[in-house]
């Protein structure tokens, strides 16, 4: 058999083994392989390895997509200079990702804009890319999906908030909520509780939370498993998007503040 009726043959099957990025570059690579007289070894490691680094960019490209993240943002991205009361070490000792292997919670405190909701996302980011499965909700659109399962009597734990190695719930203590709410939140944390981690965003101080979920014991109950095991960042500092967006010498009504800040934490 000719040399060009094996490489059809061998370009056919790889489609069928749906290895794409080897049928894409074979030619190239046999060609240079011939030219620096590589080991068939050498030659077989090259076209793998071009298949599996293109196989895991486009897992990570698929799974932040479905995701549910607002928004794509790393930690390089993350401006320290501007938050300056921002423990710096201690935010980096998070990227080593140990929190999720040890199934710790992360919980980011602090007023709108300074930023927690980006360091959420990176944390989310830096995870997905290192293989751990993620989800990103509100505290808002989480409520409704527990809502949903619980009315209509659906089996929840294996939905991807719950089941997910790292589940983000922002913006928690934005809107108030009801107390059979706050009863399907504290089941939602339990039934967590020790087996993944979540990153909680919040605008709210911890002894204001009572005020939120308006019981007492269910804020006990949820704060007992949230903090016990936990890695908590209260930030204190400006507000990245009023200083970005509040030109000088020109001052915002408190209905335009809120219609630039929104709801993003």
């Amino acid at each position: 058999m000719s040399d060009s009726l094996i490489l059809e043959r061998v370009e056919a099957n790889l489609t069928r083994l749906r290895l794409p990025r080897i049928s894409q570059i074979l030619q190239a690579v046999i060609k240079t392989a011939e030219e620096k007289s590589k080991s068939h070894l050498a030659f077989l490691d090259e076209l793998l390895d071009e298949e599996v680094v293109q196989k895991e960019q486009r897992r990570v490209e698929t799974n932040l997509r479905i995701s549910g993240l607002p928004f794509i943002k790393t930690i390089d991205e993350f401006d320290f200079a501007f938050q300056p009361k921002l423990d710096r070490q201690k935010v980096m000792s998070l990227f080593d990702l140990t929190f999720i292997q040890y199934r710790q919670n992360v919980i980011f405190l602090g007023p709108p804009g300074v930023g927690k909701t980006h360091l959420a996302v990176a944390l989310a980011v830096k995870a997905c890319q290192s293989g751990f499965s993620i989800y990103s909700t509100t505290m808002k659109d989480l409520i409704k999906k527990l809502k949903k399962d619980h009315e209509s009597n659906r089996r929840a734990k294996g939905r991807s908030y719950y089941k997910s190695a790292l589940v983000i719930v922002d913006e928690v203590g934005y809107t108030p909520i009801t107390r059979e709410e706050c009863n399907l939140f504290f089941r939602f944390i339990a039934n967590r509780y020790e087996k993944a981690s979540t990153i909680i965003t919040s605008n709210k101080a911890f002894s204001d939370w009572t005020e939120m979920f308006h019981d007492p014991i269910i804020v006990t109950a949820i704060l007992d498993r949230l903090l016990h095991h936990s890695i908590v960042l209260n930030i204190r500092g400006k507000s990245f998007r009023l200083s970005g967006r509040i030109p000088m010498g020109k001052e915002k009504t408190e209905k335009e503040l809120i219609d630039m800040i929104g709801t993003e934490g």
